[in-house]
């Protein structure tokens, strides 16, 4: 299945907290330098920062880091502490004095899920998901489950366990993709929803107010420019409709990073080739982000907390 880890350069750092009425954590996904980033969001109900800034029509190109998160709008803050390392090590935007960042972040809605709804991901959380994924080696394992923004996450209007998934496929032209979601969905599998149902009649259930959010970041050693990330994440966007059922609900806050380190170019010989190469790719994205969904459901595991009793999805199976 692979690991976005195996798109060279990229680094993955968790920190989460489990006790003491806390059910929430952090991942980093740290690209290297001069990496080029865009997003699409397609939920209803996003929490997101900086995240205007990857519109292909901005000034800047390059993504320092990509930070996801638990605590709702509360926990965009940890986004401050990955810019603070980013800084202190020189990584950002040049401008006379210094640097500034760019990291964009999304958080999913686990407030309250540990017990204490103050209990919620800050700036020093942050910042030590982005030292973690900086002093991990080229190519490392990437923690999945209950880790990470993951920690929290739950599925199916809290019937189970959702957590942090990983995958990656290689390409005949050496291109690598890879994705990590952290999955928080108001809906299932396709494996848990009746495929006979008439449309309209989705039994999710969805009670007012249950915030949910899937979240992805895409990575890739193809040299592809802004817009182009910005096509890829639209497409990739496609695997989350293939993995849960519903996706992209209002109730949802469905977000996907893409991000190009630039170590292969693609066939643009004609611009046949050009178009076939992008569209392989993008199709690649959407199947890998799939994967991970399903890697990131069926690695959870489940928890019991003073708010309640999650179980794992995957027993539900047995």
């Amino acid at each position: 299945m692979g690991a976005i880890t195996d798109v060279p350069g990229i680094r993955v750092g968790h920190q989460q907290k489990t006790d003491g009425g806390w059910l929430t954590g952090v991942t980093v996904v740290l690209p290297p330098p001069g990496t080029v980033g865009s997003v699409d969001v397609r939920g209803g109900g996003p929490a997101t920062h900086e995240t205007d800034a990857l519109d292909p029509t901005t000034l800047v190109s390059t993504v320092d880091a990509v930070v996801l998160t638990g605590g709702s709008a509360y926990g965009l803050v940890s986004a401050h502490g990955a810019q603070r390392w980013c800084e202190e090590n020189g990584r950002g935007f040049g401008i006379s004095g210094g640097v500034v960042p760019i990291v964009p972040a999304a958080a999913i809605f686990d407030l309250g899920r540990g017990g204490d709804f103050a209990a919620r991901p800050d700036a020093a959380m942050g910042y030590a998901a982005t030292a973690s994924a900086a002093a991990e080696m080229e190519g490392h394992d990437v923690g999945r489950g209950n880790v990470g923004a993951g920690t929290g996450a739950l599925i199916g209007r809290r019937q189970f366990k959702g957590g942090v998934g990983t995958a990656s496929v290689t390409l005949d032209n050496g291109v690598v993709i890879g994705a990590l979601a952290v999955v928080n969905a108001l809906g299932l599998p396709f494996l848990l929803t009746d495929a006979n149902a008439e449309p309209g009649t989705e039994r999710t259930g969805a009670e007012p107010q249950q915030l949910n959010t899937t979240l992805v970041v895409v990575a890739t050693n193809a040299v592809l420019d802004k817009t182009e990330c910005n096509r890829t994440a639209s497409a990739a966007q496609a695997g989350i409709a293939r993995a849960l059922n519903p996706s992209h609900t209002l109730a949802d806050g469905d977000t996907v990073f893409c991000l190009a380190t630039g170590g292969i170019t693609l066939d643009r010989s004609t611009e046949a080739a050009r178009q076939i190469s992008l569209i392989t790719l993008q199709s690649a994205a959407a199947d890998v982000v799939r994967s991970a969904i399903l890697d990131g459901v069926f690695s959870a595991e489940a928890v019991t907390t003073p708010a309640g009793e999650y179980g794992a999805f995957g027993s539900s199976l047995r």
